[in-house]
């Protein structure tokens, strides 16, 4: 079976390359990363905070029985509705130091669209620590 999430990572480089198509209008696709609810229900995550703008900030939580077990934040440098983020985001007490994320939405018909994700790294290093985490393939 194919999987809808490809990711290209290629050795000794300090990025990955993600790339998903959806069965979702473009619109839809964007507000899935950008509104608090929808975010929360995508992701399966607590949103403390997010501010979908230009220079905001987010912070998400992750419990399990009461106890956190996955915390994330970062910078939101660029937002341009349906189009593009350019963000930050650093999971904490993790090795892999905070990354700089370049979303690319695109429209490919009316009900489709794809997800571009690039993500850089420190360093080539920090990379290879991120892959041995598990990725949901979906």
């Amino acid at each position: 079976m194919e999987h809808k999430t490809k990711i290209k990572a290629e050795e000794g480089k300090q990025d990955i390359l993600i790339t998903r198509e959806f069965e979702l209008p473009v619109e839809l696709l964007f507000k899935a990363y950008t509104e608090t609810e929808l975010v929360e229900q995508w992701m399966g995550t607590k949103v403390l905070k997010l501010e979908s703008k230009n220079h905001g900030s987010y912070q998400f939580e992750t419990s399990s029985n009461g106890n956190v077990v996955f915390k994330a934040n970062g910078t939101i440098h660029e937002v341009v509705p349906n189009q593009k983020i350019i963000r930050t985001f650093e999971m904490e007490n993790m090795p892999v130091g905070i990354q700089l994320e370049f979303l690319e939405f695109e429209k490919l018909t009316e009900d489709t669209s794809k997800l571009t994700i690039q993500i850089i790294y420190k360093s080539a290093g920090h990379r290879e620590q991120q892959l041995k985490l598990p990725f949901e393939m979906a």
